[in-house]
């Protein structure tokens, strides 16, 4: 079974106020000594990972793209001498269009980046300054424009919907561009409010009001509706992709591959042990070469399965129908939500909307 690699960038341009990422604006002189903690981090644990191969490396964050293509480039000869990577390993790498340009996005290509993440978000200004992002749409097709002559030919674009202010027919204006565009894989979040969030206290101040649940409901099926009629399969949640297209990165998650993290605030998960780094990029510099890690956890019988059945759910496939009891499986199905197939347990596109309330419906 192949691992996963992540590598979490922290450093942002600016910090938008509906994230809760472990991301920091202002920190640009610590690059340097967070860019060589990664390689001592690889190398003091490469050595409980021997013989264990990587299919993928995706570099998070954070804006990855903040950082050079040199010095990114630097960074993955570093993890392929540390780890066994795959001569075919996907290679992702997060952007945000205002940091990339046709001739940095070349010498991303060069240094072996293979897909691209671009964080567009909206292709509306008004729902653009309402998720206070730096860019404007028009930087958003810029972006998307350089990739392909650079040479990309694995894109996704990340979308956001139900901001305040977005309707849901601005919402689909945003899908059709984006199909106009061609992008291989699009993925599309519900905006969630955080807790310790700028966005989470003007909702709690009455500021700003939370997003509709029922506004985000009309506007992931519309998602379904146009990328389904454009021939995106619609493999995880939030997660659509051109047939053959799908990250295979984040497959290794909801499949229940281990994966190694590395950087400030990183996870990992291998054979029912996950651990994490801490956070604060300034001490995770300190610790790197000696042991970042922040805290773990150990996962019985009983949670792995939980697990794997909350993760295993988001995808086509589903889980194997004995994972839960009959007559919960036949509830779910009766009301529409999951499907029986094959012997599994399927969700329904509609069953996606509410994947986490039918797990807990599952296991309740």
């Amino acid at each position: 079974m192949t691992a996963g690699l992540y590598v979490h960038v922290p450093f942002c341009l600016t910090r938008c106020g509906y994230c809760d990422f472990n991301a920091h604006a202002g920190l640009d002189h610590l690059k340097g000594g967070y860019t060589e903690a990664l390689r001592r981090e690889a190398r003091r644990t490469a050595p409980a990972w021997e013989g264990v191969g990587f299919g993928s490396i995706f570099l998070g964050g954070g804006t990855p793209t903040t950082l050079s293509p040199a010095a990114i480039g630097s960074l993955l000869s570093s993890f392929g001498d540390a780890f066994d990577v795959a001569a075919a390993a996907e290679v992702t790498c997060e952007a945000n269009p205002d940091t990339v340009n046709r001739s940095s996005l070349e010498a991303l290509r060069s240094a072996g980046i293979t897909r691209l993440s671009l964080g567009v978000q909206s292709l509306d200004l008004d729902v653009l300054a309402a998720l206070e992002r730096v860019h404007r749409p028009e930087s958003a097709r810029r972006a998307y424009a350089d990739a392909r002559a650079a040479g990309f030919d694995d894109v996704n674009l990340d979308l956001i919907y139900g901001a305040h202010g977005e309707t849901t027919a601005s919402w689909r204006a945003t899908l059709e561009e984006t199909l106009s565009l061609a992008p291989d894989h699009v993925s599309a979040y519900a905006l969630t409010i955080e807790p310790g969030t700028p966005l989470g206290a003007r909702v709690a101040s009455g500021a700003v009001p939370a997003p509709d649940p029922d506004v985000q409901a009309e506007m992931f099926e519309a998602a379904c509706e146009l990328l389904g009629a454009a021939g995106y399969r619609h493999y995880e949640v939030s997660n659509w992709a051109r047939p053959g297209r799908e990250c295979r990165h984040n497959l290794g998650y909801w499949e229940g591959r281990p994966y190694l993290g590395l950087g400030a605030g990183a996870h990992s998960y291998r054979d029912g042990r996950r651990w994490w780094n801490v956070r604060p990029p300034a001490r995770y510099i300190e610790l790197a070469g000696v042991d970042p890690t922040g805290g773990e956890e150990r996962l019985d019988p009983d949670d792995l399965r939980l697990e794997r059945l909350m993760l295993g759910i988001r995808l086509p496939g589903g889980v194997p129908l004995s994972w839960v009891a009959p007559e919960a499986a036949s509830e779910q199905v009766a009301r529409g939500l999951a499907r029986v197939r094959d012997g599994n347990l399927a969700l329904t596109e509609r069953g996606m909307l509410l994947a986490n309330q039918v797990v807990l419906d599952l296991v309740g």
